[in-house]
């Protein structure tokens, strides 16, 4: 994902709803453009909109062709994912 069309997004350390918006429009404009590498290592708290935000954005970028991963996952928002059960369809995307 070294091309000059990739973007990477770092999450806040709180993703809650009033998060959501300025994210999604993030997430929007990068997946117009290429690969796209998520960061969530800061996130210490993280709302389950916001996780099922990703996994749509996921399936956008997968849908136009553009790599899409999310990286460097802190113990909260992998804890998050498996309390929701969510592991299997953050796997093909989830780096580490």
């Amino acid at each position: 994902m070294a091309d000059a069309r990739s973007k990477s997004i770092a999450l806040p350390a709180i993703v809650d709803l009033d998060a959501l918006d300025p994210i999604r429009d993030e997430l929007l404009d990068a997946i117009d453009t290429g690969a796209v590498v998520v960061k969530v290592g800061a996130v210490e708290r993280v709302a389950t909109n916001a996780l099922f935000m990703l996994l749509a954005a996921a399936e956008t970028a997968r849908r136009n062709n553009n790599p899409f991963k999310v990286a460097e996952a802190s113990e909260t928002f992998r804890s998050a994912v498996e309390r929701l059960g969510l592991g299997d369809q953050f796997a093909p995307i989830l780096e580490g």
